[in-house]
């Protein structure tokens, strides 16, 4: 059984033993405090919040907070306002000269970016406390209890969410350095797949035990969501390898350049942005409805609060395809690709360096970021047909959108971490096929 050897080989690598362990410790505790309700709450009271959080942007918070945000808890902000920080950095470094200095100024540059972050993640967290206390006010009243009133409770609730947030982070960078993987990514992964179990399980009591195609139909489920896991593979994985030729140069009695190596320019270089930017403006509709006091709601809203309609995934599929090239733009720069390759005494087989490079590399992300933004668009709206087909609410989320892509990406850069121990110390990979390949870039999951 070479599934067996290969865990035995795991736990042969001290090193890699000891991480793996950390990193389900520190697994552990943060999921042992998305459970832990902020006091003056009563647990029992929060059947309006849990359904509150079933579907909408709400029901992505909620995963993203492993849960964490419908129990009430210390933890409910989750790991969100430092993401929606470090895309507000990304941005910025983009945009503003003085942010896009600090990065070329390598290790300092970065903690320097790290440390406005951390500033920015506080902010966030100290202006989203008040607002989800509002919100869980809200739901209380509707079963009829009260949340403690007064000013010290929205304080002291407020500090104590932002410090369980901040914790996770913190959860997060001690898996990073002692454990497997990139910890916030992970910390995500962990979210989602505590939703996966009692969805499963939910699924295959609603086939079986009402008439709604059996397990023959539960079968069917399984074996279009695979096949759903495996394209979402290629779109994560998928790569257009560039030729680069280096220039030979002789120094002294040594003979440097001259070998030819590759660019890998991503299909999908936006990653899960694209489909973040657009459930974000497809929820203002809902907001709009929401905190309007009309009771009656226009057949144009109501179109676009139905997320299993057809004008709702068309506009919601279009914004995708949008800020798929939006991003790919502001984060691929084919002008300093080409300037470094020129600089490095590199240049691309039958194009002539400078302003010829970086139109050929324009091109190239043209033609692949196509493909890949209706690939990602399909994806995102694959949740919409799996409801239409029956399939439960809680359960069509892990047939596409944000959820699926960060749980293969995570796990596939996880497998890949643990292959690279396995390899250095003499070991055969995890498959007999070949190396695993993790997405290329950054291992972030947003």
């Amino acid at each position: 059984m070479r599934a067996i050897e290969t865990i035995k080989n795991i736990w042969k690598i001290e090193d890699l033993r000891n991480r793996i362990l950390t990193t389900l410790l520190f697994v552990a505790i943060y999921r042992l405090g998305t459970y832990v309700v902020l006091p003056g709450i009563d647990p029992k009271s929060l059947g309006a919040l849990q359904e509150q959080t079933r579907g909408g942007l709400l029901a992505l918070l909620d995963m993203f907070a492993g849960g964490a945000f419908s129990n009430a808890s210390i933890f409910a902000l989750g790991i969100m306002p430092y993401i929606s920080a470090s895309i507000v950095m990304q941005l910025m470094a983009i945009a503003v000269p003085s942010f896009q200095k600090l990065q070329r100024e390598g290790e300092s540059g970065r903690r320097k970016i790290n440390q406005w972050t951390r500033y920015l993640t506080i902010g966030i967290l100290l202006f989203q406390g008040p607002t989800y206390l509002v919100n869980l006010n809200v739901q209380l009243r509707a079963v009829g209890t009260v949340m403690p009133a007064g000013l010290w409770f929205t304080l002291s609730s407020t500090v104590m969410m932002a410090a369980g947030s901040m914790f996770v982070l913190w959860l997060g960078e001690r898996i990073t350095d002692k454990g497997i993987g990139n910890g916030i990514s992970f910390i995500i992964l962990v979210g989602i797949i505590a939703r996966l179990p009692h969805s499963l399980f939910q699924e295959f009591i609603s086939r079986t035990s009402e008439k709604t195609g059996g397990l023959v139909m539960f079968l069917f489920e399984m074996l279009v969501l695979l096949l759903v896991i495996a394209g979402a593979i290629l779109l994560v994985q998928g790569t257009r390898k560039v030729p680069v030729q280096y220039a030979k140069r002789i120094v002294g009695n040594k003979q440097y350049g001259g070998a030819r190596q590759y660019i890998p320019l991503k299909v999908n270089a936006a990653n899960v942005m694209p489909i973040i930017f657009a459930q974000a403006i497809m929820f203002i509709p809902i907001s709009i409805v929401g905190f309007s006091n009309t009771g009656n709601t226009s057949s144009f809203w109501a179109a676009f609060m139905d997320n299993s309609g057809f004008w709702y995934n068309f506009v919601f599929a279009v914004l995708i395809i949008l800020f798929t090239y939006f991003y790919t733009a502001i984060t691929i720069n084919p002008t300093q690709m080409a300037d470094d390759l020129k600089r490095n005494n590199g240049f691309i087989p039958g194009v002539k360096p400078g302003k010829s490079t970086k139109d050929y590399l324009d091109a190239i992300m043209d033609r692949i970021t196509l493909p890949g933004a209706f690939f990602l668009a399909l994806v995102a709206i694959m949740p919409a047909f799996a409801r239409i087909a029956g399939v439960s609410m809680e359960f069509s989320q892990f047939f596409g959108g944000t959820s699926l892509l960060i749980l293969v990406g995570v796990v596939l850069d996880t497998l890949q971490q643990i292959e690279s121990h396995l390899l250095m110390r003499h070991y055969d990979g995890l498959l007999k096929s070949g190396r695993i390949k993790g997405r290329s870039g950054s291992v972030a999951a947003y």
